[in-house]
């Protein structure tokens, strides 16, 4: 029995560290690398770049930060708490990417800022047409994708 309830935290919590650590990696390479020189990688479709974010994912709420930054430590204790009974591995899946992402943005604004929480941070996937990201981003997106798949396979059949 207990390992059952266990199980949710032993998928979502390393998920969401291999997240925050690709994250914050890819993060620190962008800035290395990509600043004041953008790298083409598929012409048209997609630039490696560098960019500095006050808000939340794909540039929305730009004075938001510390607000933000608060939501996510919310967000990540709500999840903690909800991974305490057991629920399908999609649900799990989609909890420990939200809880990756939300955690690799509040680094950055953590340790990217002069107060405690305001700080900027790095995007640098940039598509046409579309705001630059990084992985924290795409993870939050596809976490909650997966949540919502989750919610649409589990509601019963009319």
């Amino acid at each position: 029995m207990r390992k059952t309830k266990l199980r949710p935290y032993l998928v979502a919590v390393p998920l969401a560290g291999l997240v925050v650590a690709i994250d914050l990696l890819t993060k620190r390479v962008a800035a290395a690398t990509f600043a004041g020189s953008p790298r083409v990688v598929i012409p048209g479709v997609l630039t490696f770049t560098f960019g500095e974010n006050r808000g939340a994912a794909f540039s929305m709420f730009q004075e938001g930060g510390p607000f933000l930054a608060v939501a996510a430590i919310v967000a990540v204790g709500v999840i903690l708490w909800a991974l305490r009974v057991p629920r399908p591995g999609l649900e799990v899946a989609g909890l420990g990417l939200i809880m990756g992402g939300a955690a690799g943005n509040l680094i950055d604004r953590v340790a990217r800022g002069e107060g405690l929480v305001d700080g900027l941070v790095i995007d640098w996937i940039q598509f046409p047409n579309f705001p630059v990201f990084n992985i924290a981003d795409s993870s939050l997106t596809i976490g909650v994708g997966l949540m919502l798949l989750a919610t649409w396979r589990a509601r019963p059949s009319a």
